[in-house]
């Protein structure tokens, strides 16, 4: 058995990265393209894939290690026999002497060198299973663009799968040789690149073209050359047929190539999950991460995942006529995800009612005058925020958040009240404070001054935390009622409709009085049926009659 070394290949010109995982062990056997350690920089991390398959030796790296290019990192007992191994070179190089035509291509050591150190390679159409005259329907880049090694060059068709053919190793695309529609073959050449970092020609052979004669598996080198062929080795991992049909279909039908499907193991991504935003329905490393950033932003956020919810289908609405697409604005996505997490995790009960706010707003319109000369306007939203504060105090079962441990009952010794307003960017909740101790031509004030904060996007977020409840008005915009859903982590919210003028039974005839439709939503983990029967009735009276509130 030869025994391999196997060495950093090239990371872009990075000196001194630091070695944080070492994922294999002495005794294992590991396969071409197995990762064996990831390394770290500022930038980024990177698994470091095996150049050669076999048992491994020996470790020659440890945690916290800093290698560059070129460091030996483990050593492998590669497969085959050395005898073996000295055939199949001697073979290879008999047939290479044998085809006239390989010698008519260039070497790597022949081709120029780059100002900036890099040397020029050719990248050719690695095995692609044997078939013969491939449709190029796509060319993923552009003269001059920078590639990452992985990233997909081209893609090719065949009557039963597409692949994604890619980059051997970063560089910068110097000139291309195929355009879509052409057919290729097995060693037909894709691209002139430059890599990305300094070394000399030598050190980076190019991939055996198809009318080069190459072993099946790569072989060990003579001693004198083991260290330059290892190099090019470890830096060209070169891609078979079998590693592109898998990478390309996987036995699925994600569209997606080797490098987009390396990112979604290393991510533990189920890539039948993740919608493709890539021509042709093809899937993108960008695919990927927005999948898993939304995942990540909404278990911080506190929203709900993995309840076996089936998705809502995507559904192309330009089909049945013309559309715009607006973007949500912050304000918008936190009251869609706040509602989202509050409507899945609360078990909402609601009660409705009608509270006669007759002598309420005569009371009212009798302060018209003293709310003109302090230069304000009185609305019935003081006179609801007072009321409420007041059944708040009287049934404190109201006035309490759960735990996030789930074994407690926060009960709260503060009346703090939000408001729901209407905004140009969405609904905003400003909190008015210690409503309890307030009169109402404070709270008119206070609640003018939040108002018109919130109107012109001036509100701080200490402004919208801290509520014990809350009052969310439709007010003059109409309705009878409606099912306000519960703003976590309180428990309970309150919702105004429309007051109207209705006939009521006094005992011996029907009176016209004025009539506020309330709807009472409650979290019934935390309130029960009697506790929310009790605080509406509370509520109800005083707002029927505010003398209450002096008792």
């Amino acid at each position: 058995m030869a025994i391999e070394t196997i060495k950093v290949p090239d990371i872009g010109g990075s000196e001194g990265v630091e070695v944080i995982e070492i994922t294999v062990a002495v005794g294992d056997t590991i396969a071409l393209e197995d990762a064996i350690v990831t390394l770290e920089t500022d930038k980024a991390s990177m698994e470091i894939p095996a150049s050669a398959a076999g048992k491994v030796t020996a470790i020659k790296v440890k945690e916290g290690d800093k290698v560059s290019e070129g460091d030996v990192l483990i050593e492998v007992e590669a497969e085959g026999d050395s005898a073996g191994d000295d055939k199949s070179e001697a073979k290879a190089e008999d047939t290479a002497e044998e085809k006239p035509e390989a010698e008519d291509k260039p070497k790597a050591e022949d081709k120029p060198k780059s100002s900036s150190g890099g040397s020029e390679r050719e990248v050719p159409v690695p095995d692609i299973g044997g078939s013969e005259g491939v449709e190029v329907i796509e060319v993923c880049v552009s003269e001059g663009d920078e590639v990452a090694e992985g990233d997909s060059l081209i893609v090719l068709e065949t009557d039963k799968a597409s692949m994604e053919i890619p980059a051997p190793a970063a560089g910068k695309i110097t000139a291309l040789k195929v355009k879509e529609g052409d057919k290729v073959s097995e060693g037909d050449l894709i691209a002139m690149m430059q890599s990305a970092a300094g070394g000399d020609a030598e050190e980076a052979e190019p991939a055996p073209s198809k009318s080069e004669s190459a072993p099946a598996k790569p072989e060990a080198p003579k001693a004198a050359d083991s260290g330059k062929a290892k190099s090019a080795e470890a830096t060209s991992s070169p891609v078979t047929a079998a590693a592109v049909a898998d990478e390309v279909t996987g036995g699925s039908k994600v569209y997606a190539g080797p490098a987009v499907r390396r990112l979604g193991r290393q991510l533990g991504v189920d890539l039948a999950r993740v919608k493709p935003s890539g021509p042709r329905q093809r899937m993108t490393k960008d695919d990927v991460r927005d999948y898993v950033k939304n995942i990540v932003t909404a278990q911080q956020s506190g929203q709900a995942t993995g309840s076996g919810i089936p998705q809502v289908p995507a559904v192309d609405f330009a089909k049945f006529g013309e559309i715009e697409m607006v973007k949500m604005s912050k304000v918008k996505k936190i009251t869609r995800d706040n509602m989202s997490r509050s409507w899945l995790n609360v078990p909402h009960v609601t009660q409705f009612d009608d509270a006669d706010i007759t002598d309420m707003e005569a009371f009212r319109k009798g302060l018209k005058a003293d709310a003109e000369k302090r230069g304000s306007k009185l609305t019935p939203l003081p006179f609801l925020l007072k009321a409420c504060a007041a059944a708040l105090v009287a049934e404190p079962s109201f006035n309490v958040s759960l735990h996030h441990d789930g074994e407690h009952i926060v009960q709260k010794h503060y009346v703090h009240i939000g408001i729901a307003v209407d905004t140009p960017n969405g609904l905003m909740v400003p909190v008015i404070r210690d409503v309890d101790k307030k009169g109402l031509w404070e709270l008119t004030d206070e609640i003018n001054e939040m108002a018109k904060k919130a109107r012109e996007g001036k509100l701080m977020p200490s402004d919208m935390q801290g509520g014990c409840f809350t009052i969310s008005s439709l007010g003059a915009m109409g309705g009878n009622g409606f099912t306000p859903i519960v703003n976590t982590p309180e428990v309970a919210i309150l919702g105004v409709s429309r007051a109207q003028m209705k006939p009521v039974w006094n005992g011996s005839e029907f009176v016209p009085r004025n009539m506020l439709p309330l709807s009472l939503s409650y979290d019934h983990r935390a309130i029960n049926g009697a506790d929310a029967g009790r605080f509406f009735t509370y509520l109800n009276a005083v707002i029927s009659d505010v003398r209450r509130l002096l008792l």
